[in-house]
């Protein structure tokens, strides 16, 4: 018997379609999958029955996989390939394993030897970059701001620095109830000249990404509060 796969399925980040982010085939792919690896089991049953209104979930399995599981419980999320199932991990960030649980279950696998497919979906941190007008060549993803703001305030001024003398993108987000405290930051400690993109509700309708110099966005600034976004620090053509 063959063994199956474990696929790195990508959700959308929250508007009510899919079918302008998700290609078909990937969505067929999900259709006809029974196992399921997920931070949080409702949110990754309302996708499923988004993407087909007749799916099947009390004849599917899922497995909590979030922060606070445990690694010993990630070698039965993968007993499935070795019947021949599918098994794949379902994102709350987009795409599995970037800001999100997942990776240490892919590097169970690859240690295990089974056949490890990423599918195309998308992802707020390169839909961020690309849309940005920034250095796509060099850039790096740091994740979550320091909560402390002394902290988050220097480790801020370090993007900066890295911008500025090594033409690295930075990229970094925040828990949507904490963007403000972070954008009053960047406007208030960084320098007046330094690019910032804000990339908002990226694929929703009311989705919105600018680049603009730090005390342009003083001036032009708009309202983050509780809604999922990435922060850029770089540089573009046009920069000195």
């Amino acid at each position: 018997m063959s063994k199956g796969k474990l696929y790195l399925l990508p959700t959308t980040l929250g508007s009510e379609t899919w079918q302008h982010v998700i290609p078909q085939e990937i969505a067929e792919l999900a259709k006809n999958t029974r196992y399921f690896a997920v931070e949080d089991i409702k949110s990754a049953r309302r996708y499923l029955r988004k993407l087909d209104r007749t799916f099947p979930i009390d004849d599917s399995t899922f497995f909590i996989l979030s922060k606070k599981t445990d690694i010993s419980e990630l070698p039965k999320m993968l007993k499935p390939l070795e019947q021949g199932e599918n098994v794949a991990i379902l994102s709350e960030a987009g795409c599995p394993g970037i800001a999100d649980p997942g990776a240490e279950l892919v590097a169970i696998a690859h240690n295990k030897g089974y056949f490890i497919s990423p599918l195309t979906g998308p992802s707020s941190i390169l839909l961020t970059l690309i849309g940005s007008g920034f250095n796509g060549q060099s850039f790096a993803f740091n994740g979550y701001l320091p909560k402390d703001r002394k902290q988050r305030i220097k480790t801020l001024k370090d993007y900066e620095r890295k911008v500025k003398h090594e033409n690295q993108t930075q990229l970094f987000m925040e828990t949507p109830f904490r963007n403000m405290h972070v954008l009053e930051d960047l406007l208030n400690e960084l320098m007046d000249d330094t690019l910032l993109c804000i990339g908002c509700d990226l694929t929703l309708p009311s989705e919105r990404i600018q680049t603009m110099k730090v005390v342009e966005w003083r001036e032009h600034a708009f309202d983050l509060d509780k809604r999922p976004t990435i922060f850029a620090l770089g540089k573009n053509q046009f920069s000195n």
